[in-house]
C-alpha cells in the first residue's frame, strides 16, 4: 500500500495533551498571543488525527513527537489542576434540587452550560474530577432557600459573578493566578434567602478533620501552659 493510501492515524487523548503542552510553551515564549492559544487549544481538544495536530504545530517549528521543556513538576497538569476538555454534546446541564439534595462527584461531564436550582434542597457539586464539554463552561446557580456548596481544582481559572438578596454567596479561591491557557470556569451564582459557598482544593476527609481538631487542641493547650508558666514566674 502506498503512503498515500493508508489511513491517518487518528490522535490520542495524550496526544492532544502533548499537543496543548507545546502550545502553552509557544505562548510563554511569546510566539501566541493569548488569543491565538485560546483558539489553537480549542482546535487542538477537537482533533481526530495526528496529522491534523502536526498542522496546528508547523508555524511553530514543532510537531507532537516533540517533548515540552516545560517541567512536570509545575506544569499545571502535573498539579492536577487542568481539567480534561472533551467537546461536543452531552454531560449535565440541569441539576435540579427541590427539598431535596443531589451531589455530583468523581468523574462526570458537565456540559458546556449548566443551569443548578435549589429550591428549598442543597446541591453539592465537586469540579476536581470533573470532564469539561468545552474550553469555557458556564454554571448559573440559582438558590431559593437552599444553597451550594462548590469545591473547584487547584490551577483551573474560575471568573465568579454574584448576587444575593437576604441570602450571601461565599467565595475563597486564594491567591493563585492559573495558566491562562487552560480551560476556564464561569460561575453565576443567585442567592435569594439562600447560600452559595465555593472553594479550591479537595474536602479533606473525616479522618483529616479530626487530625486537624486535634492539633488545634493541642496548639490551645499550649499556649494556655504556657501564660500559666509566665504567670507563676
Amino acid at each position: 500500500m502506498d503512503d498515500a493510501d493508508r489511513p491517518a492515524l487518528r490522535a490520542s487523548d495524550a496526544d492532544r495533551e502533548r499537543a496543548a503542552d507545546l502550545l502553552r510553551e509557544a505562548a510563554g515564549d511569546g510566539r501566541l498571543t493569548v488569543d491565538e492559544l485560546d483558539e489553537r487549544l480549542t482546535v487542538a481538544y477537537a482533533t481526530v488525527t495526528r496529522d491534523e495536530l502536526d498542522r496546528l504545530l508547523a508555524d511553530l517549528g514543532t510537531t507532537t513527537d516533540a517533548v515540552p521543556t516545560t517541567s512536570a513538576s509545575t506544569s499545571p497538569a502535573a498539579r492536577g489542576g487542568r481539567l480534561p476538555v472533551r467537546p461536543g454534546p452531552g454531560g449535565s446541564s440541569w441539576i435540579v434540587s427541590v427539598m431535596g439534595a443531589n451531589d455530583r462527584k468523581g468523574h462526570w461531564r458537565v456540559a458546556a452550560r449548566c443551569v443548578v436550582v435549589n429550591v428549598m434542597g442543597s446541591s453539592d457539586l465537586d469540579f476536581n474530577d470533573a470532564e469539561l464539554a468545552s474550553g469555557e463552561v458556564v454554571v448559573r446557580v440559582f438558590s431559593l432557600m437552599g444553597g451550594s456548596s462548590i469545591r473547584v481544582p487547584d490551577g483551573l481559572t474560575v471568573d465568579v459573578s454574584k448576587f444575593s438578596l437576604m441570602g450571601g454567596n461565599d467565595v475563597d479561591l486564594g491567591s493563585e493566578r492559573p495558566d491562562p491557557g487552560g480551560p476556564r470556569l464561569r460561575l453565576q451564582l443567585f442567592s435569594l434567602m439562600g447560600g452559595n459557598e465555593v472553594k479550591r482544593g479537595r474536602r479533606r476527609s473525616r479522618e483529616q478533620r479530626r487530625l486537624d481538631r486535634e492539633e488545634r487542641r493541642e496548639r490551645h493547650e499550649l499556649r494556655h501552659a504556657d501564660r500559666r508558666d509566665r504567670r507563676d514566674r
